[in-house]
């Protein structure tokens, strides 16, 4: 499966500055996904519409924070190097770049 593990990106938005962990792994032959934004208490996060292609995983975001939204996101891996990026409604574009693995 692409991508498995913990992945360690620095984010700077307005409402959030470091680092973010974007999380990887297998349900029972499924991918799921989290967020783990060190220091804050984060908001509920689901993340469903996962697909593949390539060396790409790429799907959708709620949050109870943005209740009816969706939140595209797309992460590409190579090696254990990775961008992407969530495109938050109201606030733009969240890149997740110079990605590395931690665990």
């Amino acid at each position: 499966m692409l991508g498995l593990g913990k992945w360690k990106f620095f984010v700077d938005t307005m409402f959030y500055r470091g680092d973010a962990f974007l999380i990887i792994m297998d349900k029972d032959g499924e991918y799921d996904v989290d967020i783990d934004l060190p220091g804050i208490q984060k908001p509920d996060f689901s993340f469903g519409d996962l697909a593949i292609e390539g060396n790409t995983i790429t799907g959708t975001a709620q949050t109870s924070l943005l209740k009816g939204k969706l939140i595209p996101f797309s992460a590409t891996f190579e090696g254990d190097t990775a961008n992407g990026f969530l495109k938050v409604p109201f606030i733009g574009k969240i890149k997740l770049s110079n990605g590395v693995k931690v665990d």
